[in-house]
């Protein structure tokens, strides 16, 4: 019969394999999707005045002009729904707290981040609030909930595929601060520091969510 140290031991070492393996998948990933600094400024709107008109949104305001980054590539959506329930109030403000007693992404990170279903479960064990997965919205489907993403009281996080905008990249998970209407341009609340918040054309944003991931469509959650 194995000792309590040998069983421990083994678990582990089974443990430490599988943060080698998560450590290492993660920069696989990232050498991947990384996008050039001037490849993110000639895709996207970071004009001070522009961007600043865009953190008056009503529900925009509510950010404070702060985003906490996300500590790693692989934490978006944690990241993503800290950032709103921040904004809303809610407890769970920081990745961890998001994360705590759901068992995921246990080792610090979520290997190849999570899908729009996991991330719309994760906001469920966190908030009272109703959560809505929106999937297959057509384009003005689209635009009507962007009208509604400027009501203080509902908040959207986006999944898109970078590479749709930036010409390199991956899925990745954002809040959405807010539209402005008369120019047709979203307000992104970028979690990744590289980027930063930024603004963009609503067309193209739409073609970057109607992408697939895996056999399903990306889209948005809705909180509120």
């Amino acid at each position: 019969m194995k000792s309590k140290t040998t069983v421990w031991a083994a678990a582990l070492a089974a443990a430490m394999v599988s943060i080698i393996l998560a450590l290492g998948g993660v920069a696989v990933v990232v050498s991947w999707t990384r996008v050039s600094t001037e490849a993110i400024e000639l895709s996207v709107i970071h004009a001070d005045d522009a961007v600043e008109r865009a953190w008056k949104l009503p529900a925009a305001a509510s950010f404070r002009h702060e985003v906490s980054w996300q500590s790693n590539a692989s934490l978006c959506g944690p990241s993503s729904l800290a950032n709103v329930f921040r904004s809303l109030g809610e407890d769970a403000t920081s990745e961890k707290s998001v994360l705590a007693g759901t068992g995921l992404c246990w080792t610090g990170f979520c290997i190849m981040g999570l899908t729009l279903d996991e991330l719309a479960g994760l906001a469920r064990a966190k908030t009272r609030r109703r959560v809505t997965v929106l999937r297959d919205i057509s384009a003005d489907g689209f635009r009507e909930h962007l009208k509604r993403s400027n009501d203080p009281p509902h908040r959207y996080v986006i999944n898109f595929d970078r590479q749709m905008i930036f010409g390199a990249g991956a899925g990745h998970h954002s809040p959405i601060g807010g539209y402005l209407e008369n120019e047709d341009l979203v307000f992104v609340l970028d979690v990744n520091r590289d980027y930063r918040p930024w603004l963009v054309e609503r067309t193209r944003l739409f073609d970057a969510m109607n992408t697939w991931d895996g056999d399903k469509k990306r889209g948005m959650l809705l909180i509120e």
